[in-house]
């Protein structure tokens, strides 16, 4: 996305060491200068997006949520009962 130059504000920020690397990679990457990886950082951030997420896709992320932690949860369950077993004959001992 190229900015027109008359519309451009010249501005001054501290960032880490490893955020300039970081942002010199990604510009580097990306074939585009770092200041334009900054500008479209900038244009797709959106601190509410989660908020203002579509019925479908707020569904669609919670089913896969859910199926994670109801596989998280069998696994656990597994790993309790053979602890279990393991204590119940003397495996523990």
């Amino acid at each position: 996305m190229a900015v027109a130059q008359s519309n451009l504000v010249r501005k001054q920020f501290l960032i880490s060491e490893e955020s300039v690397a970081k942002l010199e990679k990604l510009a580097e990457a990306r074939h585009i200068s770092a200041s334009e990886v900054v500008r479209q950082a900038i244009d797709s951030y959106d601190p509410y997006q989660s908020q203002e997420m579509e019925m479908p896709e707020l569904m669609d992320l919670v089913s896969t949520r859910l199926k994670e932690a109801i596989s998280s949860t069998k696994k656990a369950n597994k790993k309790v009962a053979n602890t279990l077993k393991l204590l119940d004959h003397g495996g523990g001992k």
